[in-house]
This record gives C-alpha cells, sequence and structure tokens, in this order.
C-alpha cells in the first residue's frame, strides 16, 4: 500500500508530493493517519540546510507536530487502540519521517489522547510548544505557585503557551511583545510589556520594584537572553529553549541565579526518556479539558499541495498563530 507525502529532495528546493510505500507499524510502535501537521521554525530551518542539530538528512519528509486517528498497533502496545485520537511531537528530524504525509508509524511512548475539545487542527498546533515550555518551567525551573515569570516573547509559538502552563500553575505572568499581542495576553491572564518601548531596567523596576522576577523563560535568544539575566531576581532562575549565542553571564552571578538550556529534540534523536513525551503531552490534554489551554491558530488554511505557503508565512512573519497543514 502506498501513501501520499511530501519530500524534500535538495536543501531549498521544492517539496515535491510522492507515492511512498505506507509505513507499519514495528513492535511498541503506532500507526496513526495523520489529520493534521503542525509547522515550526524548526521546519523552514531544516529545509534550507540549516539546523544541523536535527540531523535530518536528504530526502526527508518534513513536520515534526502531529494529530491523527490510530489506524493500527505494534506489538507491546497497551495504551492505545484502532480509533483513539492522539497527538505529539513525533518525527521530522532524525531521519525520522514527519507528519506531512498521510499516515506515520510512530514510537507509541511520543503520543498521548488528543483532548476531547480541541480539534485536530489545534491539538497538532501543541506538542512542540507544549514540550518545551513544560520542559522548562517544570522540569528545569519547577515552578511554584505565586511565583512571577517573566515569559519572553510572550505572543509567540511557545511563548503564548508558556503563559498559559504559567498562569495554570498559579504563577503571577507579565510577558514582553509588540504593542499589537497585548491585548491576546491580557486574555490569557498575563501582564503584558512593550519591549519596545521599555528597557529591561524600566520594566522590572516598574513591575517588580527592582528586585526581578523568579523565573524568566526566554523563547526568543540572542539579545533578549541577555536581557533575561538582568531581569530574574537574586536567587531566581533563567530558563531558554534559544541559548545558542555567546552570552556575559556577569549579571547572572551577580543575582547568584541559575539558569537552563532546554533541547526538545534530544528525546527524538536519541531515543532517550521518550515516554517522559507522553506524560507532558497527557498533562496537556487535562490542561486543555480543564480550559486552561488553548492554541492560538493563523487563519489560513493549507494542504498537502499548498503546504508550502504555510512555510513562507512563517518565514515572512505573517503568521499569527501557529501554521497547520490539513492532511486528510
Amino acid at each position: 500500500m502506498t501513501m501520499q507525502a511530501l519530500v524534500l529532495s535538495q536543501y531549498n528546493g521544492p517539496l515535491e508530493l510522492t507515492a511512498l510505500a505506507r509505513p507499519e507499524p514495528l513492535s511498541g510502535q503506532v500507526l496513526v493517519r495523520i489529520a493534521a501537521a503542525g509547522l515550526n521554525p524548526l521546519d523552514t530551518k531544516i529545509r534550507a540546510g540549516g539546523a544541523a542539530h536535527a540531523k535530518h538528512p536528504l530526502p526527508l519528509v518534513l513536520g515534526i507536530d502531529m494529530a491523527g486517528v490510530v489506524e493500527a498497533v505494534g506489538a507491546g502496545v497497551t495504551r492505545f487502540k484502532a480509533g483513539d485520537g492522539v497527538y505529539g511531537m513525533t518525527g521530522g528530524v532524525g531521519g525520522i519521517q514527519g507528519s506531512l504525509a498521510q499516515y506515520a508509524a510512530v514510537d507509541a511512548d511520543l503520543l498521548a489522547l488528543k483532548p476531547s475539545n480541541l480539534s485536530m487542527r489545534e491539538a497538532a498546533a501543541l506538542p512542540l510548544a507544549f514540550i518545551t515550555a513544560y520542559m522548562g518551567i517544570v522540569d528545569r525551573a519547577k515552578l511554584q505557585a505565586g511565583q512571577t515569570v517573566l515569559v519572553q516573547g510572550g505572543a509567540g509559538g511557545v511563548g503564548h503557551v508558556s503563559v498559559q502552563l504559567a498562569r495554570a500553575l498559579g504563577a503571577r505572568v507579565f510577558a514582553t511583545a509588540s504593542s499589537r499581542d497585548h491585548d491576546e495576553l491580557t486574555r490569557l491572564g498575563a501582564t503584558p510589556i512593550d519591549y519596545a518601548a521599555q528597557n529591561v531596567e524600566q520594566y522590572v523596576a516598574q513591575h517588580t520594584g527592582g528586585a526581578g522576577f523568579d523565573l524568566v523563560a526566554d523563547t526568543v535568544g540572542g539579545a533578549t537572553l541577555d536581557a533575561s539575566f538582568a531581569a530574574v531576581k537574586h536567587f531566581g532562575h533563567v530558563v531558554s529553549a534559544l541559548g545558542w549565542g555567546t552570552h556575559a553571564l556577569a549579571p547572572l552571578s551577580f543575582r547568584e541565579a541559575t539558569y537552563s538550556g532546554v533541547f526538545t529534540l534530544h528525546a527524538l534523536l536519541t531515543g532517550e526518556n521518550r515516554a517522559h513525551h507522553g506524560e507532558m503531552l497527557g498533562e496537556a490534554t487535562r490542561l486543555a479539558e480543564a480550559g486552561q489551554l488553548t492554541p492560538r491558530l493563523d487563519s489560513r488554511r493549507f494542504d498537502l499541495r499548498s503546504a508550502e505557503q504555510g512555510y513562507d508565512a512563517i518565514t515572512d512573519r505573517s503568521a499569527r498563530g501557529k501554521i497547520v497543514v490539513d492532511i486528510e
């Protein structure tokens, strides 16, 4: 049996609709009929031949996030059965087939049951963003109720999920964003900060009396991570998923604060601790069904024939929310 998939044969080349053999689930795997694929900025870097850390050799099928319906289960899989709606961050790196295809055979540990109150499109928008946010805010920083959190880039893909997760954990949340996104952040329960109108010293003084925030969750990197080191309180914590650059640690050291990095792809690339992905998404399902987690989607619709336009919306920064491709 065959399926349709988008295949990239050369970097910066076209995504070509191609007939591939439909995979069969091996032991521990689930065959998923994919309904929707969430696109991420990382996909555009892989497509361009960058993101060497993703280790995704040509020819490749992009797409890290997905939601769909279980078609069949391999030996040893007991948590899922045919007909279950599931979602996960399941491929698109490390030579693992991505989600821009009609089917994928994926490690069952990477999956969770889809939130019953979210559409397939909404579910496909969550995995990478939620896992990145959870690894930083819960696993690394161990956020406690009543603490203050600054989310750098609070309106972005990981940022708006981080805001909602921190709010669900009982934190007082502040978030930097451009002024056009302030109403959305207020709706999510965060106090918005216009990073273009105030420097870090000014907003730390206004919102914390100069003391700094208990936790700064950086989703931007670069100069924003440097600002995060200046925004954290004494003995506080900074976490970032984009700590790739060269940074001066003196501001962090003077505050006797700590820093953690998050590498969201580790489990996919190495196979280590994949079950934690399923556990984290189980928590995302709980929060979504409790009305505490809703992804922000771009209103445009794309399918396998127009998915390239979806990537264009990411690279030209016209996307207003997560870009999701309809597969079915």
